[in-house]
């Protein structure tokens, strides 16, 4: 078989939009602010680690009206904190013992699609979250530890929030946030949940912090 032809991106108009729109972007930051691609050059230095969900509809950055370089991001399928995830904790010790991160913010979000999907799971007694795939597939292997959480609630408890509080205990329980406690270090982990309907965080009220 013959290698794929090559192709410039801007051959795409979805992605020559993009392309044009961030030149744009550019273009305005540098006219307004003249440094400020210099200073984000030299380095950052965020207060807040956000963990939230892939999902496009919840660009934190956009949806806190945050500039770049004000929160370092891990987002994955259903803003998930697993103990066993190298990526994850590699972002959580880059960001508290490199960055000197201060805040720690599990962010779950309403219309979840992982969450819509281990609930749905968990009613019908369903070995998968995405039943099309075999158990042994990427997402319903990523998903199993939140469709045992689904299975475990009451009927009509909110999996989104729950999750978010495990998410939350699971990030407290790591050797960086500990050893950051240990310390003396002002680190402090939150849950909150976005509410697509209405564009707003809501705090659940369940931030920890250093005894």
């Amino acid at each position: 078989m013959p290698p794929p032809a090559t192709a410039t991106a801007s051959q795409f108009p979805v992605l020559a939009r993009l392309l044009s729109a961030n030149a744009q972007w550019a273009e305005d930051v540098a006219r307004a602010e003249p440094r400020f691609f210099d200073e984000c050059a030299g380095g950052q230095v965020p207060k807040i680690l956000w963990i939230g969900c892939a999902d496009s509809r919840v660009p934190e950055s956009v949806v806190t009206a945050s500039k770049p370089g004000e929160i370092f991001v891990h987002r994955n399928i259903a803003n998930q904190f697993h103990l066993d995830d190298d990526n994850a904790q590699a972002v959580l010790t880059y960001a508290v013992a490199e960055l000197g991160v201060e805040h720690v913010l599990i962010v779950g979000h309403t219309k979840c699609g992982g969450a819509a999907a281990c609930t749905a799971a968990a009613a019908a007694a369903a070995a998968t979250p995405v039943p099309s795939l075999p158990p042994s597939a990427s997402i319903n292997r990523w998903l199993a530890p939140l469709a045992a959480l689904a299975a475990k609630l009451a009927p009509g408890e909110d999996l989104v929030a729950a999750s978010v509080r495990a998410q939350v205990a699971n990030v407290c329980a790591t050797d960086t946030v500990r050893g950051a406690w240990a310390q003396g270090r002002k680190v402090y982990v939150h849950g909150f949940v976005y509410e697509i309907e209405r564009g707003v965080l809501r705090d659940l009220g369940v931030s920890r912090g250093p005894e």
